[in-house]
């Protein structure tokens, strides 16, 4: 009697202590959530005329996994263009954010809220850098979504999105916070907040809610094989978004600052070279003649870590940091030179576009027993290059050098910290180097430098 009472007495206590887990990890309630923000979020339709789009071919699948926007024009050959995106409002008077993709080139912008109403909607301004549009509907008293702050966002926290995905007007999909600070593509100035939240083509443009029912980012775009959500979601950051849109409701565009350096990651290779306790930071391969960087004493080599206060983590995380200021800014620049911490101050210039040359062929001048060969390089080819001096790299035949990142085509600009001339000086300076010592690079590599580090036994 008395074991069988203990054994009823332990299946109850089993299913007590198993009814109070499942309340403590039982998924939030989003009802309420929706509640409360659902009425500021719109639908976007962006017409264009079929005039000025005659000329105009759409492929029907792209092939760059980054160019599968959401909201991109359908049947393009048809009277007129319509694309279809979402957008959130921001101020009682009318201003809405939505991503760029949506609405350029369009001829009119229609706004839709939840409750039905119409406006049409004004274009005050449009970011290309950042895929960020500006829109302004004549109305009052508009709901609104509080702005969160998204340096309190933590990875693995929920979030919601409201849009419309595939046409479907006020669809609700949540998940987590899978990453911060992701850099994708061309967008070098975005820190993407990536998620799981399900969005697909529709959705962007709409916000990435909290669970504090505040805006912490746009939905932006997906990664994706098929066009479709595979789980691989990412958002533009709300703080990047208010500063792209109160520069263009104040000035039409949008400044950034400019260092004028080009950088590359800090591999544990490199890191174990340079001296670093950890391969993190940005490594310098390059500084732009008349830069900031070249005023302030940035040199090739060195390694930012923190910038305007802020560590640098990896080689991404620096052009938000420096794009996030605005040209004329003095800042801190701290960077690790030859083992040691030093402190530069710098004026940011702004921010222009560089175009990338080629090398043409030349003929062989050199054999290495290295696993790839160099040869000289003609006067015209460092004038296109922008380079003082180098040599060329040709006929790669060893695996372990291609794995390194060297290619066919690459010009060498240092060895080490020495600066090459010609083929016979970089022989020279190989005898120089110890046995079994790297071999380190600096090379133009598609007309940006990079360092590259070839392991020797």
């Amino acid at each position: 009697m008395k074991n069988k009472t203990l054994f009823f007495f332990c299946i109850s206590l089993f299913y007590a202590i198993g009814s109070a887990h499942a309340k403590e990890v039982s998924l939030p309630d989003f009802t309420s959530l929706v509640d409360q923000t659902g009425a500021a979020v719109v639908n976007i339709t962006a017409r264009q005329n079929a005039k000025e789009l005659s000329s105009i071919q759409t492929p029907s699948r792209p092939s760059n996994p980054f160019e599968r926007y959401f909201g991109m024009p359908q049947n393009p050959q048809e009277r007129d263009s319509v694309s279809g995106g979402s957008g959130f409002i921001i101020s009682d008077d009318g201003y809405i954010l939505t991503n760029r993709h949506v609405v350029h080139d369009a001829d009119e912008i229609t706004v839709r809220l939840v409750d039905r109403r119409e406006y049409s909607a004004e274009l005050i301004g449009e970011d290309e850098a950042s895929d960020i549009a500006v829109l302004k509907v004549k109305a009052k008293n508009l709901p609104v979504l509080k702005i969160g702050d998204t340096k309190q966002l933590k990875i693995g926290e929920w979030v919601m999105a409201i849009g419309s995905p595939l046409s479907f007007e006020h669809s609700v999909t949540k998940g987590i916070i899978s990453a911060k600070g992701r850099s994708l593509g061309q967008q070098q100035y975005i820190p993407y907040i990536q998620t799981d939240v399900p969005i697909n083509r529709g959705n962007s443009g709409g916000p990435l809610i909290n669970m504090d029912a505040e805006v912490v980012g746009i939905n932006t775009l997906i990664l994706s094989n098929t066009g479709g959500y595979m789980g691989l979601s990412f958002s533009i950051p709300i703080d990047v978004a208010m500063s792209v849109f109160e520069q263009l409701k104040s000035h039409g565009t949008v400044k950034r600052g400019l260092l004028g350096v080009n950088i590359q990651p800090v591999d544990q290779k490199m890191a174990d070279y340079l001296g670093l306790d950890n391969p993190q930071g940005a490594l310098v391969t390059n500084v732009n003649k008349d830069s900031a960087a070249e005023k302030a004493g940035i040199q090739v080599q060195d390694v930012i870590v923190k910038f305007d206060g802020k560590t640098v983590e990896t080689s991404s995380s620096l052009p938000p940091l420096v794009g996030s200021i605005q040209p004329g800014t003095k800042v801190k620049v701290d960077v690790m030179r030859d083992g040691k911490l030093e402190i530069i101050h710098a004026v940011l210039g702004g921010l222009n576009g560089q175009e990338a040359v080629t090398v043409s062929s030349s003929p062989v001048l050199g054999k290495l027993d290295l696993g790839f060969d160099v040869a000289n390089i003609t006067e015209s080819d460092r004038n296109k290059l922008g380079i003082e001096s180098g040599i060329v790299v040709k006929n790669i035949d060893n695996r372990e050098v291609q794995r390194a990142g060297l290619q066919v085509n690459d010009v060498i600009v240092k060895l080490g910290k020495v600066k090459i001339e010609n083929v016979a000086q970089f022989k020279k300076q190989l005898k120089k180097l110890e046995k079994g010592e790297p071999i380190v690079l600096l090379v133009n590599q598609s007309g940006g430098n990079r360092f590259i580090v070839i392991e020797r036994d």
